[in-house]
């Protein structure tokens, strides 16, 4: 049974319910604590992330907050809960920050995008819209890889915002060497580079000429001719 009323929100009883597994109570607590996000946000928001995904990791941070919180220490809840709130958000702008990175490590290591800073406010705005698509077409590419070639892609290189794992830990994860994850690694690029994946990607980044399809198919022959050398021996 709920034991939430109008004047014990904040008493010691409530968030021990709460951490009980009372959902009216969470939702109290939750409600009248609403506004610590929305003032870290103004403090700290800076446009890196979409102000809505920082609200959700803000309010993933609160209930954590009230779920960990033990009003027996003394300490104001709206203090505790004030850097939950701010190490959630700050770690959400860290994880978009490493994306853009490995997206990019990843584009010009396979001659695919040159970044260059926008030289003012307008082109900003149109660099943010072009690169949601940029993002949205390689997780599309990616996702047609076959199995276990996609889950190497994107855990090799961090795409869903995690830690980039070795060749190393992901062969301990798949049971084989890390030189066999190494192979399925540039198995699934040399699928990517092929236009049939590759095309719409290489459109948004100016990379569709003849010339950089030649070096795309240049890589791949090297990789491949490897490979061939490596079964005669």
């Amino acid at each position: 049974m709920c034991i939430v009323h109008p004047m014990e929100v904040g008493s010691p009883a409530v968030f021990e319910c709460a951490q009980a597994g009372c959902e009216c109570c969470v939702e109290a607590l939750l409600r009248r604590h609403e506004r610590l996000v929305h003032a870290i946000l103004r403090r700290q928001w800076r446009g890196e992330v979409a102000c809505a995904d920082l609200v959700q990791e803000g309010r993933i941070g609160l209930w954590q907050a009230v779920m960990h919180f033990d009003a027996h220490r003394g300490v104001a809840f709206s203090t505790y809960a004030w850097y939950a709130i701010q190490n959630q958000i700050r770690r959400a702008v860290r994880r978009e920050r490493k994306q853009r990175e490995r997206v990019v490590l990843w584009a010009q290591r396979e001659s695919v995008w040159t970044r260059v800073e926008p030289p003012n406010p307008l082109q900003v705005a149109e660099e943010a819209v072009w690169w949601v698509r940029v993002c949205a077409t390689l997780a599309e590419m990616v996702a047609q890889l076959p199995d276990p070639l996609q889950q190497v892609v994107v855990a090799y290189y961090g795409l869903e915002g995690g830690a980039a794992c070795t060749l190393a830990a992901l062969g301990g994860r798949y049971g084989v060497t890390g030189e066999m994850v190494r192979v399925w690694r540039n198995e699934a690029l040399l699928q990517l580079r092929m236009p049939l994946y590759s095309a719409r990607l290489r459109e948004l980044c100016g990379q569709d000429s003849r010339q950089a399809y030649a070096r795309a198919r240049a890589l791949s022959g090297a990789w491949l001719g490897r490979q061939r050398r490596r079964k005669v021996r």
